[in-house]
Order: C-alpha cells, then sequence, then structure tokens
C-alpha cells in the first residue's frame, strides 16, 4: 500500500435497488468520510464522488455518483476505500493512523524484541496491535494503551512496549 493512501472505509454492498451502497467508515469521527470524496481504490484505478443519504445500523447508506444500478453496487461489495494522506487532518503526537503503526519492530522495556506489528484491529472495546513473534507461527495481540505501550518512536519505526505479565510467554 502507498504510505500517502489510507484506507477510511469500506463498502459492505448494495442498499436497495436504486444503486446505493451500505458503506462502514473507519473515520475517528465517521461521517467525515464524506469530506474526503473522491475516494480511490488501493491501485487508484477507479475512484468514487459519494455522498451519504442517510445513517444506517454500523455504517451509512451512502449514494455513489458512479454507481446507477444494485448489479453495480453489489459488484463494489468489500471495496475498500482509500483517501490521499493530506486529504486527512493532521493528528496529535499521541494519535496515529493505523497503517503507520503496521511494520513497527516492538520491543519490551528491556530492550528485547518482541516482534514486528502486523496489523492493528479493534473489535469494539479497544485497539489491539497484532505482533507477530519471530520464529512462531502465532501472533500476540498487544492492547494499544498508555500502560501497555507506553512509547511510539515513528522515527526510528519502533514501539516500546510494558505488555501484561506474561502475554509473550510462549
Amino acid at each position: 500500500m502507498s504510505d500517502d493512501l489510507i484506507c477510511v472505509g469500506a463498502i459492505g454492498g448494495s442498499y436497495g435497488v436504486q444503486g446505493e451502497v451500505r458503506l462502514k467508515s473507519f473515520c475517528a469521527n465517521p461521517d467525515d468520510i464524506e469530506t474526503y470524496s473522491p475516494l480511490t481504490t488501493e491501485d487508484g484505478q477507479r475512484a468514487f464522488s459519494l455522498a451519504i443519504v442517510r445513517p444506517m445500523k454500523n455504517g451509512f447508506v451512502v449514494r455513489i455518483a458512479e454507481v446507477a444500478t444494485k448489479e453495480e453496487a453489489d459488484a463494489l461489495k468489500g471495496t475498500q476505500l482509500f483517501a490521499r494522506r493530506e486529504q486527512l487532518p493532521h493528528l496529535p503526537d499521541d494519535e496515529f493512523y493505523y497503517t503507520d503503526l503496521v511494520g513497527l519492530d516492538v520491543f519490551d522495556t528491556g530492550g528485547t524484541s518482541l516482534g514486528r506489528v502486523k496489523t492493528v484491529q479493534n473489535h469494539g472495546a479497544s485497539d489491539l496491535l497484532e505482533v507477530h513473534v519471530p520464529g512462531a507461527t502465532t501472533t500476540v495481540l498487544l492492547p494499544f494503551t498508555k500502560s501497555a505501550v507506553p512509547t511510539v518512536d515513528m522515527a526510528a519505526r519502533r514501539i516500546i512496549a510494558d505488555p501484561p505479565e506474561g502475554l509473550f510467554d510462549t
């Protein structure tokens, strides 16, 4: 993925028969996704101008100018939508875009390597860093909290973690 593109949402499929789609926003303020329009696919081959029609459970009903039929809307199911980094707001020093955390090396407070961030997940309660442990086929879900992750050094591309006892024991 390009460092210039940030995933801000995904199309969940069609809504009704007029070409509208269900959209899940990944933005901190979900309805901000409309202000970043037009959005593109990851490869930049397609662009979508969107307008929120109304909110719905877990997202929005959206009209995309380039989509006129239910069949066209169905074909977009699962499409991730990306905004250019310069379209997005500048974040405070203690906030990060998920994409910027992926690939960072993770060390404990003593300097021992714990692994590398594979993904950032949020299942509703809080953010979790999925850390790939070196030499293992498994990953560990590290809570992305100030107590468990006191330092994120973007310049050095590393995270200093103080994980809960036993989390990285194998």
